[in-house]
């Protein structure tokens, strides 16, 4: 097996990863950077999915507090504070960065200044954006940077497992496939950043793409990492619904559509939203998610089994000028989204969930950092839209700072352990040859099974019922797949082999979000209890966190730091009255 070194090894090229190499080749230029990607580096990641925007505050009218508070309430008091105050106050540096280092072009308003529009669950319209296609924007000036710098890439490899030192106190290296070739590749490492994002593509509707699978949450599970808060899972509200023969149906409808006064009404033509929340369309991501499923299930649902956006009542030349990208993307479908109805459905989104990490990206795992969507805390139980490619790179910048200072170029590797790659391997190459071949036919069978289980179990209802026949299911399922081979002998470019794989990650990440939301007995945030439907005391708020051990998940819980501000308390002061 070829072995390859590296000072930093960046699993993942979204702009967590981007933002890392950057800054770690200007603390110091000398590093060897490498980035390994399942995909090509600029082409792939769900921050190039990005429509919406960046939120972070500019306006003299808003403030760093007001969004600190809007982050906190909107995640249920379940954020790492600290964490939560480091993503705030630092996206003002950010974008500026962007800006003016890398060459981003955001909206402007006629005065000059930076445009920035409403989101929802937001108290002040503090969204920066590209029109609607701010992701693109960001990562193609990214991904010209990191090309002008002597950065080193392994495109089309997959990382397989975590390898530890040979007596497991540190990490060693990742275990890699060359998907090119189909052999396996140990790329050690002084420091190694995992970011490969979320991806919940293991929901009947998504939003990313399907290479997505949760690779680097399946990876710290097998690596005894703890995940923290994984039953969070996002549904976005306004998925586009556009029938089963399209892979379209999912994609999503972006916040701003609501955010500038789009309507959402059932097959009644009734705006129902005011009946479930005082913001109506405005409110958070959980609440209006909930609510469309409410009045799906109360009969009111659309003909392929959603509800309607609307947004002609703004007028067709505004809604055209706004989002170009929307009304497209409609069109596409046979949807006029400036003058007609829409069908839309609540589609995953983004794991709020992930590792457990420190403000300064660290793991419980020494040589192994974390950012972006791969983590927990930053979010609580909901994230803000707009807060998430803020997230990926305000944490994925201080981790290349970070590994930038205390990287030694050139100083002493950590043994791997070589029994830890020889399981990864054959976990890996398990599905060549003998009988598991004959089980080929039953994969996209077992991939609509996993549909099925986590929709219906385990998606934005739940209850102590659902959860009990979901993780059953899982659990045979997972046995299955582990049985599961493919025909093809040839390793090159093999995408059957791929799919396997990313069920694999995909259904014990599942599995994870399943075993957490049993065990959490109330309803907080995009986590919804029907049995335990209320909120629980905020003062005494937990997090839950789940290892993956020799006989099985294990969940346990923590209690929730209240570093910055107390629930029923706010940073904001008052607003004197004449």
């Amino acid at each position: 097996m070829q072995t390859v070194e590296t000072d930093i090894l960046i699993l993942g090229a979204g702009g967590a990863g981007l933002f890392a190499a950057l800054h770690a080749k200007h603390v110091n230029p000398g590093h060897e950077v490498t980035i390994a990607v399942k995909g090509l580096l600029g082409k792939c990641g769900c921050t190039r999915m990005v429509q919406g925007g960046y939120n972070v505050a500019l306006s003299p009218e808003d403030s760093v507090e007001r969004h600190f508070m809007d982050t906190i309430e909107g995640g249920g008091w379940l954020n790492d504070q600290d964490l939560a105050w480091l993503l705030v106050e630092t996206a003002p540096k950010r974008i500026r960065e962007l800006e003016t280092d890398l060459g981003c072009f955001f909206d402007r308003n006629p005065d000059g200044t930076v445009h920035q529009k409403a989101f929802a669950g937001q108290t002040f319209d503090r969204t920066v954006h590209k029109g609607d296609l701010t992701g693109i924007e960001i990562i193609n000036r990214l991904a010209e940077q990191v090309w002008r710098r002597d950065v080193k890439r392994l495109e089309d490899h997959r990382a397989l497992d975590l390898i530890r030192s040979a007596d497991g106190s540190e990490l060693a290296g990742v275990l890699m496939l060359d998907m090119r070739t189909g052999e396996p590749l140990l790329v050690r490492a002084r420091a190694t950043l995992l970011a490969t994002g979320g991806g919940p593509t293991m929901y009947r509707y998504h939003t990313p793409s399907g290479d997505k699978s949760c690779d680097g949450l399946a990876m710290a599970l097998r690596a005894g990492l703890p995940l923290r808060d994984i039953e969070m899972v996002q549904f976005h509200p306004t998925g586009l619904l556009a029938g089963e023969g399209t892979r379209m149906t999912g994609t999503v409808l972006e916040e701003g559509l609501r955010g500038s006064g789009g309507y959402l009404t059932d097959s009644a033509s009734k705006r129902f939203m005011f009946d479930y929340d005082p913001r109506g369309e405005r409110a958070t991501r959980d609440i209006v998610s909930r609510s469309i499923m409410d009045r799906i299930r109360k009969g009111f649902a659309s003909p392929h089994g959603g509800v309607y956006i609307e947004m002609g009542h703004l007028g067709p030349e505004r809604v055209r000028r706004e989002f170009k990208g929307m009304v497209e993307r409609c069109a596409d479908c046979g949807f006029d989204l400036t003058a007609g109805r829409v069908e839309v459905i609540p589609t995953a989104h983004y794991m709020m969930g992930g590792v457990e990490f420190k403000a300064d990206c660290t793991t419980e795992l020494p040589r192994l950092y974390a950012a972006g969507e791969d983590t927990g805390g930053v979010h609580g139980a909901n994230r803000l839209g707009g807060n998430g490619v803020a997230n990926s790179t305000v944490f994925g910048g201080i981790a290349g700072d970070l590994m930038g200072a205390q990287t030694k170029p050139g100083g002493a590797l950590p043994d791997p352990d070589k029994h830890a790659i020889e399981e990864a391997i054959s976990r890996a190459f398990a599905p060549f040859g003998g009988r598991k071949s004959e089980s080929l036919g039953n994969l996209p069978e077992m991939r609509e099974r996993l549909y099925s289980i986590m929709w219906r179990d385990v998606g934005i209802l739940r209850s102590a019922e659902s959860l009990e026949r979901g993780t059953a299911a899982l659990d045979t399922l997972s046995h299955a797949i582990a049985d599961c081979g493919v025909a093809d002998d040839s390793r090159r470019y093999n995408l059957t082999w791929m799919d396997r794989l990313n069920l694999e990650n995909l259904t014990l990440v599942s599995r994870a979000i399943a075993a957490a939301a049993a065990f959490r007995r109330d309803s907080r945030g995009a986590h919804f209890r029907e049995d335990f439907p209320g909120v629980s005391d905020l003062a005494a708020s937990t997090y839950t966190r789940v290892r993956l051990k020799e006989d099985g998940l294990k969940v346990e819980s923590g209690p929730v730091a209240f570093t910055r501000v107390q629930p029923g308390q706010s940073l904001l002061r008052p607003v004197a009255v004449e």
